[in-house]
């Protein structure tokens, strides 16, 4: 089949500056490449490391390129915002998707797959015959969006990560027959035992016990939460907290005002958090290896985090919450699962804790969540990522 994807408009794909998302097209588009299913078209942000990518090289995947950050691309947005006015979404995005729409009139694709960004439909409905297939992320539809009647009109297959976005999108419709969830996968190869980055490069003694938080920096995230339960295991000062990432993806630089409360806040603690700041994504794997428990304390509806799977394929014993669609990643013998009410934070605390002290304990569950992480395998992924988009044709 011809199919084209449309990004999210924001990180381009390849994905040299990171992305849970733009990951996972990647691994979709590589399956693609290797077994040569399908002609596939990418419409994606422009980046200068995108040059030297070996995907661009593929013969079945082929790239369009838009570019949205250079000068011209900048005055070429605020006239496009200045004529078009209020649109769905930011109008940095709607500049993205008019670009494409502008080359997607002069092909002729089976289908078209729009990455978290179903509103897109509202404006390709006119220009394509092109079945239209969502894949979403994030709580993008449901009955609480505009348009969300039209935009789940439009729509001839719709994939979700989680049997929790899945039930947002079936609030529009009870007797759905859209809707397919495709669990998320990684790449198991590269988040297994392997090197170990030096603890002493990070200010830790090969003694301490070492919890790592990896992912967006953000207050969805149970972050604050996660120092306040720090605050209270005073009396253990050889329990080490590192927190890996930023506020955004990359190397993005900027004064971000939850950034400086968390640090404020941490410097409490002194040499008990370190914040490692951004890290490539190749590199995630021995900044996990170096540590004993992951902690990842979503507050919000997380749709499915893939630093659960993550840490889970590295052996950690996982502590997380009960929201969105974090309980179906784990089982009950491999991670705990806190409810995120008004004793969290002693909760959290009381888990770490439990953990510190049960090294057996930890033990097998670190043994669980290696058996269990192989079922979350990229390979796995794509293959029931087209298989599901392979039955409209």
């Amino acid at each position: 089949m011809r199919i084209a994807i449309l990004t999210s408009g924001i990180l381009p794909v390849p994905a040299v500056q990171g992305g849970a998302v733009e990951n996972l097209i990647d691994f979709y588009l590589d399956y693609n490449d290797r077994h040569r299913f399908h002609d596939i078209t990418v419409y994606s942000v422009w980046h200068p490391a995108v040059k030297e990518h070996s995907a661009v090289k593929s013969d079945v995947n082929h790239y369009v390129f838009i570019k949205v950050n250079s000068l011209w691309a900048k005055l070429r947005k605020k006239l496009y915002q200045m004529t078009h006015g209020e649109e769905y979404y930011h109008y940095t995005i709607e500049y993205y998707l008019h670009e494409a729409i502008k080359d997607i009139r002069h092909r002729c694709f089976d289908i078209i797959i729009i990455e978290n960004r179903p509103a897109y439909a509202l404006k390709l409905r006119n220009i394509t015959k092109a079945r239209l297939v969502y894949h979403l992320h994030n709580e993008k539809l449901d009955i609480n969006v505009p348009q969300y009647q039209d935009i789940y009109n439009a729509a001839h297959r719709i994939l979700t990560v989680s049997n929790y976005i899945k039930s947002r999108v079936q609030t529009i419709n009870r007797k759905d027959s859209k809707v397919e969830t495709v669990h998320n996968g990684i790449d198991l190869k590269a988040f297994s035992q392997g090197a170990k980055t030096n603890r002493a490069s990070l200010g830790l003694a090969a003694d301490d016990f070492v919890l790592v938080y990896s992912g967006r920096v953000n207050r969805d995230k149970g972050i604050l939460e996660l120092i306040d339960a720090m605050t209270l295991l005073h009396d253990y000062p050889s329990i080490k907290l590192m927190v890996i990432g930023s506020s955004f993806y990359g190397n993005a630089i900027g004064v971000d005002e939850f950034m400086s409360e968390l640090k404020i806040k941490a410097s409490t603690l002194k040499d008990r958090i370190i914040f490692t700041g951004f890290i490539p994504y190749q590199q995630i794997p021995s900044y996990l290896n170096m540590s004993d428990v992951a902690v990842i304390p979503s507050v919000w509806d997380d749709p499915f985090p893939t630093t659960v799977l993550e840490a889970q394929a590295m052996g950690l014993p996982i502590i997380t919450t009960r929201r969105g669609g974090i309980p179906e990643e784990v089982t009950e013998q491999n991670a705990i699962l806190l409810s995120t009410d008004e004793h969290f934070v002693d909760n959290l605390a009381a888990a770490i804790r439990d953990l510190y002290e049960h090294p057996k304990k930890r033990q097998q569950m670190s043994e669980v969540a290696i058996e269990h992480s192989k079922y979350y395998n990229k390979e796995r992924y794509a293959a029931d990522f087209f298989r599901a988009i392979e039955t409209l044709s």
